[in-house]
C-alpha cells in the first residue's frame, strides 16, 4: 500500500499537484504583485466540494464583502492530499483539510508550516464505508481479500483503517486502492472495486447501488472521530492576523446561517454542489456543525492559550497513524499544540 511518507519524499509529489491548481494559482500572482506594490492584498483559499459552513462564505461572498480591497481566489480540491502538498509550494493562505492529513501534515522533521484556525464540522454520516450490493458483505469483517477505494492520507483511509482494526482486520487483509472520489464513483461502475469509504456526494450515489457497513460517525462514537478543519499559513499569521480574524467572523456567520437560514444555507450549498434543494437538505442533515461558540472551547479548538480536546485528537490520530505505518513517527503533543492558531478565537465568535 503506497504512503505519504515524510520529509524530502513528500516533495516528489509536489510537481504533480501544483500542476494540478496551476492555473488558478497563476490567476493568484497578480494579486500578489498588487500587494508587493502597496495594491489590494490576496488570499488564496483552497476548499472541497463538501457540504458545510465554507460553502455558505464562498456563495454569498461573506469574505469579499468583509475584505473588498483583497483579492480572493476560492481554489477546489479533491482531497487533504493534494492541500497538503498545495501548502509544501506555498500555493494556499487558507484551506479546509480534514483531521488524518493535518495529523501527517505535522508530523516528521519538516512538518508543514501551517495551523488549525477552525473546524468546519465533525464527520457523521456524510462520511461511510459502502459495499456493492451482491457482494455477500454484511459487516466489516465480511470485506476480507476484497478491493476497497478509498483517497489515501484522507480522513476516509483513516476511518478506514480505523473499521479494518475494529473488525479484527490490517491492511493487508484487503487490498487497498488509492482513488479519489469521481475515480472511485468510475471504479464503482466498472466493477473495479467491491467496497469504498468516501464523502459526500460520491457517497450518496455509492449508496444507490451498495449497501452502508459502517460510517465515520459510529467510528468516531467507538472513540476515533474526525473533523474537517480549517488552516492557515505560517506566513499569512505572520503578515496579515487581521484578515484570519475577519475569515473567522465569516465563517462564524455561516455555522449561524446553517441554523438561523436553513432554506438559504441550502440553497447556497445547492448552488456551490450543482445539485436539487433537496439532495443539498439531505446532505446537510448527514454532518454535524458545531456553533461558533462550540469551536471556541475546551470541548473542541479551545480559547485563546488554551488548547481544548482537538489537541488530544489529533494527538490520538498521529499515534494510530504511525501505529498503522502510515508516518514514520506521531507527532508529539507538544508539535500538535504548536500547530493550533488560538490568538484571536474567543474575538472572532462574538
Amino acid at each position: 500500500m503506497s504512503r505519504v511518507a515524510q520529509g524530502p519524499s513528500r516533495r516528489l509529489l509536489l510537481a504533480g499537484t501544483l500542476a494540478a491548481v496551476s492555473a488558478a494559482v497563476t490567476g493568484c500572482s497578480a494579486g500578489g504583485e498588487a500587494a508587493a506594490s502597496g495594491g489590494s492584498r490576496r488570499l488564496r483559499i483552497g476548499y472541497f466540494a463538501f457540504p458545510s459552513g465554507d460553502l455558505i462564505v464562498k456563495r454569498k461572498r461573506l469574505l469579499e464583502k468583509a475584505l473588498p480591497d483583497y483579492k480572493i481566489t476560492w481554489i477546489k480540491f479533491d482531497s487533504g492530499a493534494s492541500v497538503n502538498q498545495a501548502f509544501i509550494g506555498k500555493s494556499l493562505d487558507i484551506a479546509a483539510l480534514g483531521s488524518s492529513p493535518f495529523a501527517r501534515g505535522v508530523s516528521g522533521s519538516s512538518p508543514i508550516p501551517y495551523k488549525v484556525a477552525w473546524i468546519l464540522d465533525v464527520a457523521g454520516e456524510n462520511e461511510a464505508l459502502v459495499v456493492r450490493k451482491g457482494a455477500g458483505v454484511s459487516d466489516v469483517a465480511g470485506l476480507k481479500g476484497r478491493t476497497i477505494g478509498t483517497p489515501f492520507a484522507s480522513t476516509s483511509h483513516y476511518s478506514l483503517l480505523a473499521a479494518l482494526e475494529r473488525a479484527g482486520l490490517t491492511a493487508s487483509d484487503v487490498k487497498l486502492v488509492d482513488l479519489q472520489p469521481q475515480a472511485i464513483l468510475a471504479a464503482w461502475q466498472r466493477g473495479d472495486i467491491d467496497a469504498a469509504y468516501v464523502w459526500l456526494p460520491t457517497l450518496d450515489e455509492l449508496r444507490r447501488s451498495g449497501t452502508q457497513l459502517t460510517s465515520s460517525k459510529q467510528i468516531g462514537t467507538a472513540g476515533k472521530p474526525t473533523l474537517d478543519l480549517a488552516v492557515v499559513s505560517d506566513d499569512l499569521i505572520a503578515r496579515d492576523p487581521g484578515a484570519i480574524d475577519a475569515w473567522r467572523k465569516a465563517e462564524a456567520e455561516a455555522l449561524r446561517l446553517l441554523r438561523s437560514d436553513p432554506d438559504g444555507s441550502v440553497e447556497a450549498v445547492a448552488a456551490e454542489l450543482g445539485i436539487s434543494a433537496a439532495d443539498a437538505r439531505a446532505q446537510l442533515k448527514q454532518g454535524v456543525y458545531l456553533t461558533p461558540e462550540q469551536v471556541a472551547s475546551g470541548d473542541w479548538l479551545g480559547t485563546d492559550g488554551s488548547p481544548g480536546k482537538l489537541l488530544s485528537y489529533i494527538t490520538d490520530t498521529g499515534r494510530f497513524l504511525a501505529g498503522q505505518k502510515q508516518i514514520d513517527a506521531a507527532p508529539s503533543e507538544d508539535v500538535v499544540r504548536k500547530a493550533l492558531y488560538l490568538k484571536g478565537l474567543s474575538d472572532a465568535v462574538k
